[in-house]
């Protein structure tokens, strides 16, 4: 079976910094970690595989191979482990190590006997008393966009609050001269301990917030949260050939971290306003188009729209009403490159409903000359559907 796609398993991009291959793998860790999934096989194994992907991604010359050759770049002539992956051993390191690498001493399986830090402090806001950063949140922007930006590309001006590190304090939550001491309620351990019967329980000191530390005077601006609500904006560059749903991220937009977390990221989730005369499938736009009957009679050029401009479309002689053309590469353009969608335009024939008396002769003369006169043409179907009946 293929392996999957280190990147795809962290839900990083190919072009990630080091930060954000960071703080890709602590979600998925901790999303996938045996101790939150109790049981769960299929969540151990991703954890694993997690973990393994991190392992290469985060080795610049490691993650410099697998771009080049993916996962052969690990494998020797008889699938086997080689390289700077295989480690002295052969294979990979223990994920748990990886995961204790990354979240400091934090990260081995519990015990469930109530010892001093493990998974649950990090997922619940426990800690050891260090101090523990906390990331900033993600943050979600709704915009809406016409056919036009959408087929050219765009950029935008969006504005939104978020939390932003407090101009005062700096993000340390204190008063400026003002200093950190030891929490008086967990005597700078970050946890305290309960008793329910036979179970111990462990949880973040409410006092500190698991950090281990009390602010001796917090800031006059953001009451110790190192945050304050502020207005922000940002130009957003939108690329030619997105569509209704597809989201584009702003790294380190989001919301700012506290006690030296990193910011969350922004993530701009596109719609598409309907289109008064196009209309879109994937590449490819479809509009309708009226013509006179008579250039459907006798056929010639015509310029339609398009989104780029003016087109021609040439109609041939008798053509019947709902007929589709095709303008080549007059769609939209393909969000992932290559060729151009097609621009489909249907034509509905007019026929006229108010006719002059030469307008009118004239074509009572046509009808004689044609034969159909007589009998409207419609008489001789009906004779043959009878046997039908």
């Amino acid at each position: 079976m293929a392996k999957e796609d280190y990147y795809e398993l962290l839900g990083a991009q190919k072009g990630a910094t080091e930060e954000e291959l960071k703080k890709a793998y602590r979600k998925k860790a901790v999303q996938y970690h045996p101790d939150k999934n109790p049981g769960n096989k299929e969540a151990e194994e991703t954890f694993k595989k997690v973990s393994e992907a991190y392992e290469v991604l985060k080795d610049p010359e490691k993650r410099a191979a697998y771009d080049r050759y993916g996962h052969a770049a690990f494998q020797g002539p008889g699938g086997g482990a080689r390289g700077p992956a295989a480690g002295g051993g052969g294979g990979f390191h223990d994920p748990f190590d990886i995961f204790r690498e990354v979240f400091g001493q934090q990260g081995g399986r519990s015990s469930g006997g109530g010892g001093g830090g493990g998974i649950f402090d990090e997922m619940f806001g426990g800690g050891g008393g260090g101090g523990a950063d906390r990331d900033g949140a993600d943050l979600r922007y709704d915009l809406e966009i016409t056919l036009e930006e959408a087929a050219r590309g765009v950029e935008k001006e969006i504005s939104f609050r978020k939390a932003m590190t407090c101009e005062r304090c700096t993000g340390s939550g204190a008063e400026p001269g003002s200093k950190r001491v030891t929490c008086p309620t967990c005597r700078g351990a970050g946890q305290i301990r309960r008793s329910g019967g036979i179970i111990t329980f462990t949880q973040a000191c409410p006092t500190c917030g698991g950090t281990g530390q009390k602010i001796e005077k917090p800031c006059t601006v953001c009451r110790g949260e190192g945050r304050t609500p502020q207005t922000t904006k940002i130009n957003v560059r939108i690329p030619a050939g997105v569509e209704t749903g597809s989201r584009l991220r702003s790294s380190g937009n989001g919301e700012a971290g506290s006690s030296g977390g990193s910011s969350g990221d922004l993530y701009i989730v596109l719609s598409v306003k309907d289109h008064e005369l196009f209309e879109r499938q994937g590449d490819a736009l479809f509009c309708e188009i009226p013509i006179k009957f008579t250039l459907a009679t006798l056929g010639g050029s015509i310029e339609v729209p398009t989104l780029f401009g003016k087109g021609s479309l040439k109609i041939p002689a008798g053509t019947a009403s709902g007929t589709t053309f095709r303008l080549r590469e007059k769609g939209m353009p393909s969000l992932r490159g290559g060729r151009q969608g097609d621009q489909l335009v249907r034509v509905q024939v007019e026929v006229p409903t108010a006719l002059t008396g030469e307008q009118r002769k004239l074509l009572e003369e046509f009808a004689r000359i044609s034969g159909d006169a007589a009998e409207p043409t419609s008489k001789s179907f009906f004779e043959k559907a009878k046997k039908f009946f």
